[in-house]
């Protein structure tokens, strides 16, 4: 499934997401998607998206 796009991605879907603190590093946070933030249908970095943890980034992958 492709993380750019919005409709991949539903409230308790698994994810692994992309903090903007960490993106020199590539450090990836894994969480549950609580709300999804971006308006947009498709992102080229990503559908951004806040966990239940309350951390906020862009979706880099969607575990099944």
């Amino acid at each position: 499934m492709d993380a750019r796009e919005r409709k991949n991605i539903k409230k308790g879907t698994k994810v692994a997401i992309l903090q903007k603190q960490d993106e020199r590093s590539g450090h990836l946070t894994h969480g549950v998607v609580q709300d999804i933030i971006d308006e947009v249908g498709f992102h080229m970095k990503g559908i951004e998206c806040k966990l239940k943890t309350g951390q906020t980034g862009r979706v880099k992958l969607i575990k099944l």
